[in-house]
């Protein structure tokens, strides 16, 4: 019977034997009553289960030659359940990724952040995509490789306007910080906002070498939406070009001209495509301490 008083009718009820022998089940009838026959003597359990209320046990012990009547059994109404489930919103998964992404250092040093080892990962906020390009333009190997560049053009007396001397070689280290300052924050930060494209590579890390190859090469003009679709990489492309009509504003004048700007582009699409390769190939393995991702689906 329920709390009531009212006769509990249709709730099953199952009879188990402490040998393990076969259960028996019934249900109760309209007067809420049931009954077992030829049951073997010795300790049993009944567990009495209906829709709406709590389930409920009762243990006894049946002599030989004796019917045993069970005691009332109430059942009470089962407690209401609430699940709260607390999901983190994509703006938050996002900061944790990049997070992540922050960490990852080729060979323990090198910087690597542009790069994601989420095939789904949540797309980037304005804030994230320029706090990202800030964080890569302050990095110690940034300077640092920028120092190595301006060195390599002084050896090669590249940018001869600028002079020899310690002179010369900060005007081309200045030049060379230039480039990457407005490449990374045209290309990666401002036109990304504005169009809503994603910055980073997505790692395929999966399929064919040749799926892959070819995966790594169509990287470099094209990425993905803030809305997961692909599309032509215009961000890329034309803050490559914005970039190199700004250095028109700093490189000698037998330097400068639309032609160099456009050439240096070409050759930074390739170079994309080269660092692609390398990064579905060899970077993965040479950079520790990388967050436990599954690949992406070939």
């Amino acid at each position: 019977m329920d709390l009531t008083g009212a006769a509990a009718a249709g709730a099953a009820v199952t009879l188990t034997r402490a040998d393990q022998s076969l259960d028996q089940e019934m249900l109760s009838g309209d007067d809420g009553q049931f009954s077992f026959a030829n049951v073997a003597p010795g300790p049993f359990r009944l567990t009495i289960t209906l829709a709406g209320f709590a389930t409920q046990e009762f243990l006894g012990n049946l002599r030989s030659g004796e019917s045993y009547v069970v005691p009332q059994i109430v059942l009470a109404i089962a407690a209401e359940a609430t699940e709260i489930r607390v999901v983190p919103s994509p703006i938050e998964v996002a900061k944790e990724q990049v997070k992540d992404q922050e960490k990852q250092r080729v060979l323990g040093f090198i910087p690597n952040f542009y790069v994601t080892y989420v095939p789904h990962a949540a797309p980037l906020t304005p804030k994230l995509k320029f706090e990202l390009a800030v964080r890569t333009l302050v990095d110690p190997v940034t300077f640092g490789v920028t120092g190595a560049i301006a060195g390599v053009e002084q050896a090669n007396n590249s940018f001869g306007g600028y002079g020899q001397g310690a002179q010369g070689y900060a005007k081309r280290y200045g030049a060379a910080y230039a480039d990457r300052v407005t490449s990374t924050l045209i290309g990666s930060a401002v036109l990304p906002s504005l169009l809503k494209q994603d910055p980073r590579y997505f790692y395929k890390g999966s399929g064919s070498k040749r799926s892959r190859v070819l995966y790594a090469v169509a990287n470099s003009v094209i990425c993905k939406g803030d809305n997961g679709h692909w599309q032509a990489n215009y961000s890329a492309i034309l803050g490559s070009l914005a970039a190199g009509g700004i250095s028109n504003l700093y490189y000698p004048p037998n330097d400068r001209g639309a032609g160099l700007t456009f050439e240096n582009t070409l050759i930074g699409i390739g170079a994309t495509a080269a660092a692609n390769i390398l990064q579905e190939f060899v970077v993965r393995k040479l950079t520790p301490n990388l967050p436990n991702r599954a690949p992406a689906k070939p």
